[in-house]
């Protein structure tokens, strides 16, 4: 039965407008084989981005379509305005690189009708969190590869639900845990799995902070976003700019500082350096099994996420985290016969990144500068190597190579975030078993493993 078309599912344009601009929404154009040569529909992949605001504009979209091999196609956006600003980013990219005018990328709102769309064969997700599981398992199960922003999920019952579809379909999902294609990262870890600083026994963990906000009035929800769909399986809550995403420009959003959408930087970047931290632990598919802390939050205004926090975790292998904002922004893993940091410096993924300028800090430092030249030919424990992150993506995609980040390893590196952000939450420590991924003799907190899903927004 053909499905009918809504508002959600199109765009409102004068019918001179809509065909002078070619925006077919839901449909894609139809582009001659010619037009690729050796990158012809057969060899390439189809990509299609869900969600196009600052992330994906500036990193996710650019890294894959750097790639002779890789289309971005189709963009969708429960905003249509970025909906339609990512389309003609994505034509002018493609106009200057095929010296000539390209208009073959189509515009969905909904982004059911984009994964509807058999000629797509993968996707990028770079949508607020809150979204990723339900995004992640619906294109699973619609047979897409998925490059997933980072953190996997909202909570873990949604991550281990995501992990096993992704399980269940054979299909391709890489986390965007990019420091994972970094070199100094990589060596880090290998340098600490190999012994190189004797036997680990603390891991400091730094994050940037965030702010708080000010009180903020309901305001008219702008035509061209459909609310309703953005804010999906959380509850219903008025509209205020601030809690969505800037009109006038692609600068930070407030989501990311609204626990109902997120955790705040124990996720935003904790799902980056926990990550890094489990790889040199060697304890990448597994987590705590002690969570202590504390943290102070704001007690009005908008904005609610964690402010200054420290949190503590303990590993069955005996290693010792310490995660804090009072840290410098990196990891630093302790053995019983020196150190060895490393963090990205003055790097920053968006512009609008909270990071402090550190210009002068070393990437990879260490207490001995002698460590850092080990041969590592010769080490025993090798740590596979990509360095891009979403070439690595799409090359598992054509079956070269294994992802870096697989849906796995983020959702344990998640799911130990979402651990330090409970942690924060009560006066007591939290004792969890990773294996069964359940708190033990403690029914309180595993009944916050979930989160009621706002119908009809269910996985």
């Amino acid at each position: 039965m053909k499905k009918k078309m809504t508002n959600n599912d199109a765009v409102k344009l004068p019918r001179r407008q809509f065909l002078k601009s070619g925006l077919a929404v839901g449909f894609p154009l139809i582009v001659p084989a010619s037009v690729f040569g050796k990158n012809a529909p057969s060899n390439r992949i189809n990509v299609g981005a869900i969600g196009t605001g600052r992330i994906s504009r500036v990193h996710d979209m650019p890294e894959v379509w750097k790639y002779d091999h890789a289309q971005v196609m189709a963009v969708c956006d429960v905003d249509i305005h970025r909906a339609q600003d990512a389309r003609a980013l994505v034509n002018a990219h493609y106009s200057e690189k095929k010296g000539k005018v390209w208009d073959g990328v189509a515009v969905y709102q909904n982004y059911r009708d984009l994964l509807a769309n058999k000629d797509i064969d993968a996707v990028l997700v770079s949508t607020p969190d809150h979204w990723h599981a339900h995004i992640g398992v619906h294109a699973v199960q619609a047979s897409k590869h998925v490059y997933l922003q980072k953190p996997a999920s909202l909570t873990i019952e949604d991550g281990r639900r995501l992990s096993d579809a992704v399980k269940r379909s054979g299909r391709v999902m890489q986390i965007g845990s990019q420091q994972r294609s970094w070199e100094q990262f990589r060596l880090a870890s290998e340098l600490v799995l190999n012994g190189k600083i004797g036997e680990l026994k603390k891991v400091y963990v730094g994050l940037p902070g965030d702010p708080s906000g000010e009180v903020e009035v309901e305001t008219p929800i702008p035509e061209n976003l459909d609310y309703d769909m953005w804010l999906g399986p959380t509850p219903e809550v008025y509209y205020t700019e601030k809690r969505v995403h800037p009109q006038a420009d692609y600068s930070r959003p407030g989501w990311l500082r609204c626990e109902q959408f997120g955790a705040g930087m124990i996720t935003g970047w904790g799902a980056h350096h926990i990550d890094t931290a489990h790889w040199g632990m060697g304890m990448e598919y597994s987590g705590p099994v002690e969570i202590w802390g504390e943290a102070e939050f704001p007690t009005s205004g908008l904005w609610d996420v964690h402010g200054i926090f420290r949190t503590e975790a303990r590993y069955a292998n005996g290693v010792h985290m310490v995660v804090s904002n009072e840290l410098p922004n990196g990891i630093k893993f302790e053995g019983s016969e020196g150190w060895i940091f490393v963090t990205r410096g003055n790097y920053r993924a968006t512009a609008s990144d909270p990071v402090a300028d550190e210009n002068g800090v070393i990437p990879l430092d260490a207490s001995n500068r002698k460590i850092l030249n080990s041969d590592f030919s010769k080490h025993r424990i090798k740590l596979p190597v990509s360095n891009d992150h979403h070439g690595n993506w799409l090359d598992a995609i054509l079956g070269k190579t294994q992802a870096i980040a697989p849906i796995e390893v983020g959702h344990r590196s998640c799911s130990a975030c979402l651990l330090h952000h409970m942690a924060m939450k009560v006066d007591r420590h939290l004792h969890w078993d990773p294996k069964k991924e359940t708190f033990i003799n403690d029914k309180e907190a595993n009944s916050w493993l979930q989160r009621p899903h706002r119908k009809p927004w269910i996985i």
